[in-house]
């Protein structure tokens, strides 16, 4: 099985080449699932009902989120009416719509996605690594793959938690700092792993965001509206390829063959 994941789309530039190159990708290496972080693919704060329409109708089966999952008030009403929209399961369970997503694969191959968030430098929520543990209690044992989207700040947090998973899920990607990492491995039991797919949108600023804004703010600290970089636009994601013939993990997950981390740009 191959498995790609794409990492945080950015406001319309981020949008715009996963339309232009999607397809083609997907074709030429022959995957089988698509997954994206999309919090950020309105304007570069949350999601919209629309975008999130037309990420799946590219061809994206499930949309991760974080912290900007509720930026946009207008997601509140929708998100519960579709499952295939994700925020981190460690938000308050008063929270609407759900951080686990069970499907099958268009070659019916069952497969589970978790989102959660970290607490270290980010807003108050439960703990990611207990939550997980009840989260992944749910996932029916005929699940053969299961992906987790540990959206979070600081890489110690993200490395901890891949090892704590390791031999338990398929695969753990860090999202949220939109700097992709060169630590792309599998970890010894079988789980691979990278603390950050890094971003898809504009690379032209600081990232995702207009740089001469975000330079003034440095200098003056005033408050002040971010806009969306323009130039360099790039698509980062990783594809993941999974052992199916071979021993399974010790909770009977596919185990990944190998992680390759991707950057594609526009033609």
């Amino acid at each position: 099985m191959r498995v790609l994941f794409i990492g945080d789309i950015v406001g319309s530039p981020g949008r715009h080449i996963v339309r232009e190159r999607l397809a083609d990708l997907v074709e030429h290496r022959q995957i089988d699932l698509v997954i994206a972080n999309g919090e950020n693919s309105a304007s570069g704060f949350g999601i919209t009902p629309k975008i999130v329409e037309e990420l799946l109708g590219l061809g994206v089966e499930v949309i991760t989120g974080g912290n900007h999952s509720w930026d946009r008030k207008e997601i509140m009403e929708y998100m519960p009416h579709q499952p295939r929209l994700l925020r981190p399961a460690n938000f308050s369970v008063v929270n609407p719509c759900s951080g686990l997503f069970v499907g099958e694969s268009k070659k019916g191959l069952k497969f589970a996605v978790l989102n959660v968030q970290g607490r270290v430098f980010l807003p108050a929520n439960d703990d990611p690594f207990k939550r997980a543990d009840e989260e992944l209690a749910k996932v029916p044992t005929d699940v053969a793959f299961v992906l987790v989207d540990m959206h979070a700040e600081t890489t110690s947090e993200k490395i901890a938690f891949g090892w704590y998973l390791d031999g338990r899920v398929t695969v753990v990607v860090g999202t949220h700092t939109h700097v992709a990492t060169a630590d792309e491995h599998v970890l010894p039991k079988g789980t691979a792993y990278i603390t950050d797919v890094g971003m898809t949108g504009p690379h032209g600023g600081v990232i995702g965001m207009d740089r001469t804004t975000i330079i003034r703010k440095f200098l003056d600290g005033l408050p002040t509206r971010f806009e969306v970089a323009t130039g360099d636009v790039q698509m980062n994601a990783v594809l993941i390829e999974t052992d199916d013939t071979g021993e399974r993990n010790e909770t009977g997950r596919l185990k990944a063959k190998s992680i390759e981390r991707l950057r594609l740009l526009i033609d």
